[in-house]
Order: C-alpha cells, then sequence, then structure tokens
C-alpha cells in the first residue's frame, strides 16, 4: 500500500508490505545484487539491464529500464547508509536521453519476528522535469510486490568461519580447490571444465555417496574480488535454470561471515527444496569449506 503528500515538484511517498520470510532473507533479498536483478522489473514489459552493482556503504548500482520502441531509462543509485536487518539509505538518479527527470532519497527499514519480516520504503522525491510522482508510486508498487515473491523463495545460508577473508575467498575461487570441498558430507564433484571469471563458467557433475549422478552448471556473473560472487545454477550444461544465487564474503574480527543465497526459480522449486533438506546440505557444504580452510 502507499500513501503520499505531493506538492508542484516534491513528494514524500511510502510504501510498506509484510513478506512471510525472515529478517535477514528479506534484508538480503533488498539488498544483494543478484536479487534485485530478479525483482527489479516493475512489468513484464519492462527489461532491466544492470551496468553496475555494489551493495555497499558508497557503492553504486548503475542500471538501464528497457522498453521496446522507446528510449532507455537509466538509473543511477548509491548507497549511503546500511545497517544490516535494520535500515538502508540511498539515493537515485533518473534520466532519459542525458536529461535528469528526478531525484530521490530512498529509506528502507526492517523489522521481523521469526519467519514473518516487514519492510518500509520512505522515498523523497524531487521532480526534475515531469511530474514522476505517478510512475514512482507505480514503479514502487510493483517493485515491492516483486521483492515480496523473491524473498519467499529465498534460501539463505550463513556461516562464520575462523579464517580471513583472503584465505575464504582464495579457497572458493580456486579451479582446484573448489571441487574438492563443493557438495555436502559425502559428496564428490568431477569437473568438465572450469573457469572462475565474471562471464565464466563450472560444467560438473556431483556424485552421491550412493554414485548418483547429479548435472550441474554454475555460470558466473559480477565477481568482486574478496567480497562477492554472483552465478547462475542449472540443471546440466545449458539445463533449465533452477536458481540465482550469490556469495558473499565479510571480515568480522578476523574471520570470514560467508553468507550464501539462492532466489529459486519457482516457489515450487524452493518448497521441494526445502522438503529435501537443502538448508542443512548447504551448510554441511559450508562446513566442509571450513574444514578446507582449516578452520575446522
Amino acid at each position: 500500500m502507499s500513501r503520499d503528500e505531493v506538492g508542484d515538484r516534491f513528494a514524500t511517498l511510502t510504501f510498506q508490505r509484510t513478506v512471510a520470510a525472515p529478517l535477514a532473507t528479506l534484508y538480503a533479498a533488498w539488498t544483494s545484487p543478484a536479487a534485485r536483478a530478479v525483482w527489479a522489473s516493475p512489468a513484464p514489459s519492462v527489461t532491466v539491464e544492470f551496468l553496475e552493482a555494489d551493495s555497499r556503504v558508497g557503492g553504486r548500482e548503475v542500471s538501464l529500464c528497457k522498453v521496446a520502441g522507446e528510449p532507455d531509462i537509466r538509473v543511477e543509485a548509491g548507497w549511503l547508509d546500511l545497517v544490516p536487518e535494520a535500515r538502508t539509505v540511498g539515493y537515485e538518479v533518473v534520466s532519459r536521453e542525458g536529461e535528469n527527470l528526478s531525484a530521490a532519497l530512498s529509506t528502507a527499514e526492517f523489522a521481523g519476528d521469526g519467519d514473518g519480516s516487514r519492510i518500509t520504503v520512505t522515498v523523497q522525491l524531487a521532480s526534475l522535469a515531469a511530474d514522476m510522482a505517478a510512475g514512482y508510486r507505480q514503479g514502487f508498487d510493483a517493485g515491492i510486490a516483486n521483492l515480496s515473491a523473491v524473498a519467499e523463495r529465498t534460501m539463505l545460508l550463513q556461516r562464520v568461519i575462523k579464517a580471513p577473508v583472503p584465505v575464504v575467498w582464495g579457497a572458493w575461487m580456486n579451479a582446484e580447490s573448489l571441487p574438492k570441498w563443493w557438495g555436502p558430507d559425502g559428496f564428490s564433484c568431477k569437473t568438465s571444465r572450469i573457469d572462475l571469471r565474471a562471464g565464466g563458467e563450472w560444467v560438473f557433475d556431483m556424485i552421491a555417496p550412493d554414485g548418483t549422478v547429479f548435472p550441474n552448471h554454475h555460470k558466473y556473473g559480477a565477481v568482486i574480488p574478496g567480497s562477492r560472487l554472483d552465478y547462475t545454477l542449472h540443471w546440466g550444461e545449458n539445463g533449465p535454470k533452477h536458481a540465482d544465487a550469490w556469495a558473499s564474503f565479510e571480515d568480522v574480527d578476523g574471520a570470514t561471515k560467508v553468507t550464501l543465497g539462492m532466489v529459486m526459480a519457482t516457489a515450487r522449486e524452493y518448497q521441494d527444496a526445502k522438503g529435501f533438506g537443502a538448508v542443512e546440505l548447504g551448510l554441511q557444504t559450508l562446513g566442509k569449506l571450513a574444514r578446507a580452510v582449516g578452520a575446522e
């Protein structure tokens, strides 16, 4: 829902939604570039292309909103303040063909209890060309609804590993070490090819203790050394995509907090994954990573 106070050029818009997802998951879906790319489009007719995406204080996000037959809309945004699971503050400037249309300051506040959470977004908008308030209301209403659906099918796994970020990052982004620890306890990996760079891929079979083979294909997007990597998961080489994923690495007093997030392609896939124990199996994988760097 939304409420607004609109003047000739300025507007204050507020959006609020309750989401059937834990607070940490909602916050991650709001801030993580891989998740934002999934829910950013306000309508099926709009394609959003991200040119830059860095969700750290001082980081910048640049995207193009594309509609067939119309000039691209450019959105340049930045993160001014990030308080995990509590608050984000950011700015954005919207332009078209070099003309600034609007500037805005957006504050998102989060609250949660158990498996439910809530986001409240306040936008202080200045229309620099035409009145942009109606467009903002429509876009944010759709975006918050999309965010809710994405958060409700996002799986979030976290572990603090008692090793420095460069060591943990190095174990993940090394073509020799990654296949040795990837997968739950008792699983092994057989690699066909591996290229751990932005635009690269890892084609491999994950083999269960009983010999069952699970074909996998990871396609890598953004890679920010020591900070984050984004990738998509496919069922076998060039098979159907079943998740948009990311891994982030954060220094915590000399240890590394690893966050592994996965936005499942559908709500059904999310429920199926939870049903066969994907959370527990994923935590086992992070446990193997900890052992690989000698932190357990």
